[in-house]
């Protein structure tokens, strides 16, 4: 455990019971969301590749155009 985590951990100790779970309903909830996103991320790769392949094929035919950001 890094020693963030711990001082966490610890000052989380100090609070109400309550609190508590509300903080570790919380955290158990963005692990379980980050693996997810770890997961799906993973199981995409090829689309995301043809996705790329895609977008580099239609620069290359001069069919995109800068980003303006001002135009969103």
């Amino acid at each position: 455990m890094t020693k963030l985590l711990k001082k966490a951990f610890d000052e989380a100790s100090k609070l109400e019971g309550e609190q508590q779970d509300a903080i570790a309903r919380w955290l158990l909830d963005e692990i379980a969301s980050e693996r997810r996103w770890d997961r799906a991320f993973a199981e995409s790769q090829n689309e995301l590749a043809e996705l790329a392949d895609e977008a580099l094929a239609e620069h290359r035919k001069n069919k995109t155009r800068p980003l303006d950001p001002e135009s969103l």
